[in-house]
């Protein structure tokens, strides 16, 4: 499209750099949208509906009541287990870190949704593609831990690639770290919802983000525990289409609603009203 070619030449005088873009691209429809307007509506194509990926801090002003949100989390991750593959492992977090512009994976805080006090966690794909490890897991236990201590309720949205090889077995600890935390917030009867986002595997499916009170997915995400290429490999046979997509789990059980996300917080904020405990 020359268009598209006339934003993205470079200067003609002066040092040269990339004017930065000003279209993009629908990796679903190929339509051209302009990023204004896109941004406007929260990433999701206004052409077909698709659900492209937003990040941490979009998606806490997304949900959380406007002004609301005290951001809690900063945890910095150690190499504890002195981790080298390809490069050692504080070479990783520090990219991964510069990158991200956070120590971990994860952006968490108090804020209310629809005006119900809440704790709000939100996992960073683009850190080390949302993996977690020990930080990640001890700050969802300690978000989860102080919601119970002060009557807040707790959303979580997830997305990530599973847990954090690097950390080996001290990242799969964080599985029952966290599922056990939501029993002290259960015991209180505090609501927790799911928010679950494209992709959502490995340990993070397989322990938190699957046993809410209220499960919600975005629609088209990617969910499950093993990626559909190695469940083929291992039962050998063909698996249905659509699998492991939101509305496939829907239909079968898994996720209580595949919401749009220009309608999420809308969704999230009625719940919580309908499940938090009133005086």
């Amino acid at each position: 499209m020359a268009l598209e070619r006339l934003f993205r030449r470079r200067r003609a005088k002066g040092e040269a750099r990339d004017v930065p873009e000003l279209w993009v691209k629908c990796p679903n429809c190929d339509a051209q949208i302009y990023k204004k307007d896109l941004e406007a509506n929260w990433y999701v194509c206004p052409k077909c509906g698709y659900h492209m990926r937003l990040s941490a801090d979009k998606r806490v002003e997304l949900l959380a009541d406007e002004g609301s949100f005290q951001k809690t989390t900063g945890l910095k991750p150690v190499d504890a287990l002195n981790f080298t593959d390809t490069e050692p492992y504080p070479k990783r977090l520090e990219r991964y870190q510069r990158e991200a512009g956070r120590p971990d994976a994860i952006v968490g805080g108090r804020c209310t949704v629809g005006g119900v006090p809440s704790v709000l966690l939100v996992m960073d794909y683009a850190f080390a593609g949302g993996s977690m490890g020990s930080v990640v897991g001890e700050e969802l236990t300690r978000g989860i831990e102080a919601a119970a201590n002060e009557n807040r309720s707790v959303v979580i949205v997830s997305v990530s690639g599973g847990a954090r090889m690097q950390e080996a077995a001290l990242s799969l600890m964080q599985m029952a770290k966290t599922t056990l935390a939501l029993d002290r917030l259960w015991a209180r009867r505090l609501p927790y919802i799911s928010i679950l986002t494209d992709p959502t595997t490995g340990g993070v499916t397989a322990s938190f983000a699957a046993i809410a009170d209220v499960i919600l997915a975005e629609p088209g995400a990617l969910i499950g525990f093993a990626g559909p290429r190695v469940i083929k490999q291992t039962i050998r046979q063909d698996l249905p289409e659509g699998f492991q997509r939101s509305e496939f789990l829907l239909k079968h059980g898994m996720v209580d609603k595949v919401v749009d996300r220009r309608k999420l917080k809308e969704t999230v904020a009625d719940v919580l009203k309908l499940l938090y405990p009133r005086d």
